[in-house]
């Protein structure tokens, strides 16, 4: 479906724990912008997940001056509308957390159009998001690891490199909440003389405070210490890791190995292994820049994938939401120019 190239836009970028929106003018102006919580569809379900974005899409609206999304082309949900009414935008870029497989983007897709908010939607991993902020062109591989790792590559002719992402099931390892397991698992080991000494048995409970790896397993087993908090051990084993402890050391190779794994067979998959493309590195854990596992990435990526340009994503993601509006309208370089300056990027 066309998009009008005169209409306003609506990027949306929605993460596990933030969401933010954003209203574009066909000329990369940002008209109205808003943050809100996080989209989470497999906990609260489809509809209720979108309900969530609507409040938030509702205050980017307003501060781009419009009214009331149920008056302005954005009929109300489940209503047939008038005839001659027309969207509140031309069409919206949805770049969304949880949309792993092609049958969860479908449900969200649906879910959007029948908020009236446009005729044309698309639905695209968050991900895809984090990768396009990155590049020039829609062109690419981006590896995101942030509580958890994920990898999706697109060129300009639509085609899409992707996984599932979903865990262990779907054959995934590494990520924040996966490295903190994994230090966790080789520390109680070290400690208990099943494994390999390693520093981390010390420098983990004493994070928190605690002297042994059996005291900070009772707290994480009882909730003193709640198991969210385990994202904070992360850093910790990187820190290890540079004081040359080698269990340490091997986890963070590990998931070079498995960054390069993922960019090495995306490239593949779109017939970019040939040729110069950027492999964008993005998320908490790789944007942090690690020297050991920057220098192990580079190494391995020469090895697989010796034309592989990498990259480091800090924009917003949102920025990347934008772009992906503005491809779909056909604006030309100087409306992407003019929403990167505007985020800074």
């Amino acid at each position: 479906m066309g998009v009008n190239p005169d209409g306003v836009l609506l990027a949306i970028d929605a993460g596990n724990s933030k969401t933010d929106a954003a209203v574009l003018a066909p000329d990369g102006t940002v008209l109205g912008a808003a943050r809100g919580g996080g989209f989470q569809p497999p906990v609260v379900g489809v509809e209720t997940a979108v309900d969530t974005l609507a409040e938030i899409v509702e205050r980017a609206w307003a501060e781009a001056g419009g009214p009331a999304l149920g008056e302005a082309g954005g009929r109300a949900r489940g209503e047939a509308g008038d005839a001659g009414s027309s969207p509140a935008f031309a069409h919206v870029a949805a770049c969304l957390a949880n949309a792993d497989l092609p049958v969860e983007e479908t449900a969200l897709r649906d879910e959007l159009l029948r908020r009236g908010w446009s005729r044309s939607v698309r639905v695209h991993n968050d991900t895809f998001a984090i990768l396009r902020a990155g590049i020039d062109e829609p062109r690419g591989v981006a590896v995101v690891c942030g509580a958890g790792i994920n990898c999706v590559g697109m060129t300009p002719d639509g085609r899409t490199a992707r996984f599932p992402a979903i865990g262990k099931i779907s054959g995934d390892w590494g990520g924040g909440s996966g490295m903190a397991e994994e230090a966790l698992w080789y520390a109680a080991r070290a400690e208990d003389g099943r494994g390999e000494p390693s520093a981390l048995a010390r420098a983990l409970p004493a994070h928190f405070g605690l002297e042994t790896m059996y005291a900070l397993i009772e707290a994480l087993h009882l909730g003193h210490v709640p198991m969210e908090r385990r994202h904070e051990l992360t850093p910790v084993l990187f820190r290890v890791s540079a004081e040359g402890d080698p269990v340490a050391l091997g986890l963070v190779h590990r998931l070079a190995e498995e960054v390069v794994a993922l960019s090495a067979v995306a490239l593949g998959r779109l017939g970019l292994l040939e040729e110069e493309a950027p492999v964008m590195l993005g998320g908490s854990v790789l944007a942090a820049r690690h020297p050991q596992l920057e220098t192990r990435i580079r190494e391995l990526l020469a090895e697989r994938a010796p034309k592989a340009v990498i990259g480091f994503v800090t924009a917003p993601p949102v920025l990347g939401a934008g772009l992906l509006a503005l491809d779909e309208a056909a604006a030309g370089p100087e409306a992407a120019a003019r929403l990167r300056d505007h985020y800074g990027a």
